[in-house]
């Protein structure tokens, strides 16, 4: 007898960024679409990643990361964000900000808990949910400004809410809570009996002379959170997949349980170059806001006096624009139609939403070459 398949994920297909990616390929188009920079690592970095591939070892790293990368994690966070953590207890290296992200969720959510997700909400998280049972409420962040709607919120948490995800710097929008929002976020928890999760992986990407407001910065929050960040955004390298969480140790715990049979370790090499970049270039990612924020302000003097509208995003290395000026047509087909009309691919905003947005909008991502972004926009100032 040949055995019936019936789907976990029905109704989940390919990613909106898989989907528009092989769009740009096939119709040779700009991919303004899926989010990775047109430009290398550092090239001390790179040299540090093949030394250490050359000289080894090059034998599975500790499960929970290689310890002087661990260590150097742990000095970041209390360098920036004043919270001692312990790199044996509470730091766990991961393969890609998506792994975190997907056991984090899992070690905590059971069948029949609530996941509470703000939208426009990153795709992977009601997904990952969903596998472990988990009811996913959604929560539409407030306009103008995509910030939390508090009271929308504070309806959405109950006595049945394991988890709340949260997002900042946001993508596909920007925008960044602030140390008020996190007071105000604690306050909303404090009775209840929801962990956290916090996606910090745009976290050194904040523009304008602003300073990113961490999870890790308020006791409270950390002490139920699990906080996420990613070494393939901060240092251009997103197909090494290494990123990392932070949390507590009974999170940790939890965590690893699930790392160990979802990847065991990370790439050693990886590894200790980004653990000796770290203490020998700690600048680095206090330059990082001002190297993107040339990148937002020359995209958006190209778009000048176009018939797309934006606001300059205050963070992360995407810009919504709103195309309502262009089109009538819902951002999904306006999408597919820019392929055509322009050769440029960008990503629609709804497939991040349970309901569609207000807005007509798109997301560009502006981590490209000067020549790309002026190539793009000469064909987005022609519609």
């Amino acid at each position: 007898m040949t055995p019936t398949l019936t789907s976990r994920l029905p109704g989940v297909g390919t990613t909106i960024f898989t989907v528009m990616s092989r769009l740009a390929q096939e119709h040779r188009a700009i991919n303004l679409a899926q989010g990775f920079p047109s430009f290398e690592p550092p090239a001390r970095l790179r040299e540090l990643v093949a030394r250490h591939a050359l000289e080894g070892p090059n034998q599975y790293a500790p499960m929970s990361g290689w310890p002087a990368l661990c260590e150097a994690i742990a000095h970041k966070a209390e360098r920036l964000y004043g919270r001692r953590v312990s790199p044996d207890r509470e730091v766990t290296v991961t393969c890609g900000g998506t792994e975190a992200l997907s056991c984090a969720i899992q070690a905590v959510v059971h069948p029949g808990d609530e996941v509470v997700l703000l939208d426009p909400a990153y795709d992977s998280y009601e997904p990952i949910a969903r596998l472990c049972g988990g009811v996913v409420r959604h929560v539409p962040l407030a306009r103008p400004g995509f910030g939390i709607d508090w009271q929308r919120l504070a309806d959405a948490l109950t006595e049945r809410t394991r988890l709340l995800v949260v997002n900042t710097p946001h993508n596909p929008t920007g925008a960044c809570l602030a140390a008020a929002d996190l007071g105000r976020l604690a306050e909303l928890l404090r009775p209840t009996r929801a962990f956290l999760l916090s996606d910090e992986v745009y976290e050194h990407m904040v523009f304008d002379g602003a300073r990113h407001a961490s999870v890790l910065s308020h006791p409270e929050l950390a002490a139920r959170a699990f906080v996420v960040s990613s070494f393939g955004k901060t240092y251009h390298a997103t197909g090494w997949k290494i990123g990392y969480c932070i949390a507590p140790p009974p999170l940790t715990a939890e965590l690893r349980k699930l790392h160990q049979y979802v990847t065991f370790s990370i790439a050693t090499p990886l590894q200790r170059a980004l653990a000796d970049f770290m203490v020998e270039h700690p600048e680095w990612e206090q330059e990082l806001p001002a190297f993107y924020q040339e990148r937002r302000d020359r995209l958006g003097a190209l778009l000048a006096g176009s018939r797309l509208r934006l606001e300059p995003a205050r963070a992360t290395y995407f810009q919504l624009v709103d195309y309502s000026a262009v089109s009538t047509a819902k951002d999904t087909d306006f999408a597919a139609e820019l392929i055509r009309r322009a050769g440029v691919v960008t990503i629609p905003v709804s497939p991040f939403c349970e309901a569609p947005p207000e807005e007509r909008l798109l997301r560009l991502c502006f981590a490209k070459d000067d020549d790309v972004l002026e190539a793009a926009a000469e064909r987005l100032r022609a519609l």
